[in-house]
């Protein structure tokens, strides 16, 4: 048996202007809840889809309910998953109209022999699926994060939840879920619901990003991280080595990574990245900013 072991993020887009007592006080409820169902024996990928549903119903992240509209004031929003144990992986992109896009890529993953589906494909299947719909848009959408990354003047916005989970068993599991970010045109797709660039779970590490999508694609982020701890790296070295290679390319953002040991990293470039942890030795710990 494995002492488990988790980590999230609510996003790089964190400004050292704003206050963040209410996502602080929420990431630590939904560790300790992650907590109890790891010692219950819950899978590692269960768990990530059960994180990332709190993250994005509560609101406070720009996933899910914290959703902004794109230019033409549709709600696009991406989720992805990778179980490690299995490779399997499941993915929507531009999903409008539903509530958890996770829920979505989850069944993507487990009831189609497909890994992704989009923009109306992926709306039809989750009406399909009979997953829980949106009704009305202008009171669900809190439209998160005013004043961070996600809001313009950037001319890469970005917003992101994810975790990265090691459960009892040993399996490890990742997800990442976006939502619609002012500015972005309709139909933009970023590296959240691309495996290898904004996910990643194999039997190394599990991998979530967060930042300007557009460079975690171009440098393959979440699958980079676990090639360079196969390649000998420490899983610290790896994650900074990637977020490195972004900042040199003009991006910022961060990532999240977990190890099958238990190890956790969290490497970011921007002002602050809203992250939570659960140890293997049962602690938990919360931070925005650098320490």
């Amino acid at each position: 048996m494995i002492a488990p072991a988790l980590i999230l993020h609510g996003g790089a887009g964190a400004r050292r202007e704003r206050n963040y007592d209410r996502e602080i006080a929420h990431m630590r409820e939904v560790v300790e809840a992650m907590k109890a169902r790891l010692n219950a024996g819950a899978s590692a990928l269960d768990v990530v889809v059960e994180t990332l549903v709190l993250l994005e119903d509560s609101g406070l992240y720009v996933a899910g309910r914290g959703a902004s509209p794109n230019l033409a004031g549709a709600y696009e929003l991406d989720a992805s998953l990778m179980d490690g144990s299995t490779r399997k992986a499941g993915a929507v992109a531009a999903l409008q109209g539903f509530r958890n896009p996770v829920v979505a890529a989850r069944a993507v993953m487990d009831r189609t022999p497909h890994v992704m589906l989009a923009g109306e494909g992926a709306a039809l299947f989750a009406l399909d699926q009979g997953l829980e719909m949106i009704g009305d848009e202008a009171a669900w959408f809190t439209q998160a994060g005013q004043g961070e990354d996600n809001h313009p003047p950037g001319t890469l916005a970005h917003g992101t939840v994810g975790c990265c989970v090691l459960d009892r068993d040993g399996r490890l599991a990742a997800g990442t879920s976006t939502a619609g970010v002012f500015g972005k045109m309709p139909g933009r797709v970023g590296d959240t619901p691309i495996p290898g660039a904004g996910s990643w779970a194999d039997g190394r590490v599990a991998v979530s990003g967060t930042g300007q999508g557009e460079y975690f694609i171009r440098v393959a982020a979440c699958a980079q991280v676990s090639w360079r701890v196969g390649a000998g790296q420490s899983l610290a070295e790896a994650g900074r080595a990637v977020i490195d290679e972004i900042g040199e390319m003009g991006g910022d953002g961060g990532l999240i990574a977990l190890d099958h040991e238990g190890n956790i990293t969290a490497p970011f470039n921007s002002q602050g990245m809203k992250r939570a942890w659960l140890t293997p030795d049962g602690e938990i710990g919360v931070e925005v900013f650098r320490p």
